[in-house]
């Protein structure tokens, strides 16, 4: 059975005011695909940060990219600045093992050695499987290892958070 979550709005609108003070101006925001990009472009509505807003695809980068083979939707990674020496702000919707911001992390560097990488997530679920843990969490809950907690996007481009 689905449950609702808090109203994603309200969450961003915390998790903005949580990031806000450690933002300075040139930080870069860069969300993971899908609903992590979702995420950061909300954020970087809300905080206005100099650079633009990128993307990571991490569906190369996976450790179980061996077992249960290439997402069927690749996207293409999209960085419209320097990573080099840069303050990186990366941010998902859901935080869960850590595999995936590990993931995104393998890649960004490729791009080149950032600054620092700040973590921002919308929703920390706990189940955490590597030493990873968000520097900003809009919502900490936890819920059974069965469930999983899913951002959507509708056509009108509204969030919405719910428990499977």
């Amino acid at each position: 059975m689905n449950a609702p979550l808090p109203d994603v709005a309200g969450l961003l609108d915390q998790l903005a005011e949580r990031i806000r003070p450690a933002l300075t101006p040139d930080t870069a925001l860069v969300g993971i695909h899908t609903g992590g990009a979702w995420v950061a472009e909300e954020l970087h509505r809300r905080l206005k940060p100099m650079l633009p807003v990128g993307t990571l695809d991490i569906s190369f980068y996976r450790d179980d990219f061996s077992r249960i083979g290439l997402h069927p939707e690749v996207k293409p990674s999209a960085i419209p600045f320097v990573v080099e020496d840069q303050a990186i702000l990366l941010v998902d919707d859901v935080l869960h093992t850590g595999r995936t911001v590990r993931a995104a992390m393998n890649e960004l560097f490729d791009y080149g050695r950032p600054a620092s990488i700040k973590l921002a997530v919308l929703v920390d679920r706990g189940g955490h499987e590597l030493p990873i843990r968000p520097d900003f969490c809009g919502l900490a809950l936890e819920i059974d290892p069965r469930q999983n907690v899913q951002l959507r996007r509708n056509e009108q481009g509204l969030l919405t958070l719910t428990v499977v």
